[in-house]
């Protein structure tokens, strides 16, 4: 970790509530040299960079970028293409999902040149999606917020529970909109439709299988193809 990641580091820790003594501790150095960390003066090793981001439940990757991602949020913009219809049955599939909130990250980012939720996508096979999105689905379905119904090989995820008043107070009256274009855009298509068009933008293209996608590429898409 370089000079450049110590406020996001400093950051982090403030985030959880850790004294510099006891995350010092939790890494296995000196409060001492902890804070030479802190001050950009003293670079982490590979060793205590992976633990650092066990510790904050991020991937390394998420930790060389420096930008914290909104779990919550990530989980409101869910909620908030359930709510918006984003499927003709009424339950929208585990993967397309996946898909439509890539988009609406990337096209905040390609508006904003900030990312909605923070989260970093990686290239996979049914990419992008970043590591946390099974986990946060997994998070919504087991405290009721979310259903999971099986049709085929499918996944089908909708709302359940008491989500349908629950707040989506970290997302901007903005931000809500863009999800409900994206959804009504992409309403009517198959999965695979949405699949395709995904791996054909330039940041999918470019980046390498399993690596993070870098979102300053979807700025060099073509408007119409952005979502």
């Amino acid at each position: 970790m370089i000079k450049e990641h110590a406020p996001f580091i400093k950051a982090l820790r403030e985030k959880h509530g850790f004294s510099q003594a006891v995350l010092a501790e939790k890494l296995g150095i000196s409060r001492t040299t902890y804070i030479a960390v802190e001050n950009g003066t003293k670079e982490l090793s590979l060793m205590e960079a992976q633990k650092l981001a066990q510790i904050f439940s991020i991937t390394l990757d998420e930790l060389s970028q420096a930008e914290i991602p909104n779990y919550e949020k990530y989980k409101q913009m869910i909620l908030a293409y359930l709510r918006a219809d984003a499927d003709p049955r009424g339950k929208v599939p585990k993967t397309k999902l996946a898909k439509l909130l890539y988009l609406a990250d990337f096209a905040w980012f390609y508006k904003t040149l900030e990312s909605m939720s923070g989260m970093q996508y990686r290239r996979i096979q049914f990419g992008p999606v970043p590591d946390l999105y099974f986990l946060a689905v997994d998070e919504m379905y087991e405290s009721g917020k979310i259903s999971i119904d099986k049709e085929g090989e499918a996944l089908l995820i909708a709302q359940a529970g008491s989500s349908p008043n629950m707040s989506l107070d970290l997302l901007s009256k903005e931000e809500t909109t863009l999800i409900s274009e994206i959804a009504k855009k992409w309403r009517d298509k198959r999965t695979q439709e949405i699949v395709d068009f995904t791996h054909n933008q330039l940041p999918y293209q470019i980046a390498a299988e399993n690596e993070m996608i870098p979102y300053s590429l979807i700025t060099q898409e073509d408007p119409d193809h952005v979502y």
